[in-house]
């Protein structure tokens, strides 16, 4: 059995779509728990009512404080009753026969710990076109058996419908930051990655989703800015990863951000779990990179020497 969450914020407007499509699945082996992010629009007098119905599945509807998306998540995983946990957002909706798949998947890997989960492919509503990435090798028709690590150098790249071991969840809380609404799901994905664990990724669309104007993926830097402990604590994992990355784009914007509010260049460091004189090599870098990039001649001339450089040391 599979526990589908749904984590949402005042999305009334368009969460039928997705209560259609669980209503329209050929299967109904499993519970859909919603959690309520502190909705001020009619989304709980929406629920009262899908409550009242003769439901095919189970429906956990609760309302909490605003905490943001993985507090909802890590809320949902403590009492989820079932072994597999599928996020579905609430601007999304699923194929009709996307949990049918899931539990075929399941069978796949069931009784092997070296995965945390199994993923399908998202597609566009309104078209038939995947997000993002898989590989068009006959050898990877059917699935790909990779770390979410591994997914660029697999061509897996974009957003998939990833379905986690409920008790890997479990084991892999969100980090929560006191006044904090918001981190990257990469804090926890990468970090299950890390620890070996691998997703069996199928080449099949489940999972129609839309990218709305009042998603996260949309507020932009606003997002790092009130949420800066996660960005520092994402940037962190990643130099945990990749201890010798040179990466510069990120540690300079959070760099800007957490001077803005005061803190010294010794204080940053540590946060970001790299030495000073680092971190001032990777924000003169960026510096650099911005004021070329004002200049395109000067940036793509820049772009040919390092490559002769690259060639000749070669």
């Amino acid at each position: 059995m599979i526990t589908v969450m749904t984590p949402t914020f005042n999305r009334a407007y368009i969460l039928p779509k997705l209560y259609d499509s669980l209503i329209n699945q050929t299967s109904y082996d499993f519970e859909w728990i919603v959690i309520d992010d502190g909705s001020t629009d009619n989304t709980g007098a929406l629920f009262a009512d899908w409550l009242k119905r003769d439901n095919p599945f189970e429906i956990t509807y609760i309302k909490k404080e605003n905490g943001g998306k993985h507090r909802a998540v890590n809320n949902a995983v403590i009492i989820a009753k079932y072994d597999w946990f599928f996020i579905v957002d609430s601007d999304d909706y699923l194929a009709t026969d996307a949990i049918v798949l899931v539990h075929e998947w399941i069978k796949t890997v069931d009784g092997d710990n070296t995965f945390a989960g199994v993923s399908g492919l998202r597609g566009c509503i309104g078209n038939n076109e995947i997000i993002g990435e898989y590989p068009t090798d006959e050898q990877y028709e059917e699935f790909i058996d990779a770390t979410n690590l591994q997914r660029r150098e697999k061509h897996l790249d974009g957003d998939k419908a990833e379905v986690y071991k409920t008790d890997i969840l479990r084991k892999y809380p969100f980090p929560e930051f006191e006044g904090e609404n918001f981190i990257a799901e990469c804090a926890v994905w990468d970090k299950i990655a890390l620890d070996g664990y691998k997703i069996r990724w199928f080449n099949k669309v489940i999972y129609k989703c839309d990218y709305l104007k009042d998603g996260l993926s949309n507020i932009g830097d606003r997002l790092l800015i009130d949420n800066s402990e996660g960005f520092a604590y994402n940037i962190k994992m990643q130099f945990i990863i990749f201890p010798h990355s040179n990466e510069s784009y990120n540690v300079h914007k959070y760099y800007y951000i957490a001077k803005e509010k005061g803190l010294k260049s010794k204080d940053i460091s540590k946060k970001l779990g790299i030495p000073n004189s680092k971190l001032k090599m990777l924000v003169l870098k960026q510096n650099i990179i911005n004021i070329l990039r004002k200049n395109k001649t000067l940036f793509n001339g820049c772009k040919k020497i390092y490559k002769l450089l690259v060639n000749q040391s070669s």
